[in-house]
């Protein structure tokens, strides 16, 4: 490790493709600040999403768009149902974690504790969860476009959320 004075750590992720050269819709997406969420489903499985709309209605909605090769894909395609956690700026290692960019030793509910829902595991420390029910999936983009009712909204205090902008994590100011 380099000590010499000036030597510096950068917080840069030394494989991404410099702004200049990615695409301008990628540029786009990244200057689209998204709530950053929790899918789990029975089995468990999980994944951090950070494309989740919810659309009041009879019944009311909810979209997403999912990585169609995750874990979490296949869990929630047989279970057929899924909760959905709206994360908060104490659970940044956690959405790392389940996006697969932390390390989980023991796998992904090893650690924190979990409030057992007929949905999936919901982090017992999160503002709240939504129950939903897959109603379907289709190719969109290089993703997965997950239709889905929601069953059920189960919400306790008001917390602040947790905010995916230009590739980081940032929450609101208090």
């Amino acid at each position: 490790m380099n000590h010499e004075p000036g030597a510096e750590i950068h917080h840069t992720d030394p494989f991404a493709v410099p702004s200049g050269q990615r695409s301008p819709v990628r540029r786009l997406r990244g200057r689209l600040a998204a709530p950053v969420t929790l899918w789990t489903t029975p089995g468990p499985a999980g994944l951090t999403v950070s494309s989740t709309l919810v659309a009041e209605g009879e019944p009311d909605r909810l979209l997403g768009l999912i990585d169609p090769e995750s874990d979490f894909w296949a869990a929630a395609d047989e279970a057929g149902r899924f909760a959905v956690t709206p994360l908060g700026p104490s659970h940044r290692q956690l959405a790392d974690r389940f996006a697969g960019l932390f390390p989980a030793p023991g796998g992904l509910f090893a650690t924190g504790e979990w409030r057992e829902t007929p949905y999936g595991p919901a982090p017992a420390d999160a503002g709240g969860w939504a129950g939903c029910r897959l109603d379907s999936a289709r190719e969109y983009g290089w993703g997965l476009l997950v239709e889905a009712t929601i069953e059920t909204v189960n919400l306790a205090e008001e917390a602040a959320p947790l905010l995916h902008y230009r590739g980081r994590y940032h929450e609101l100011p208090s």
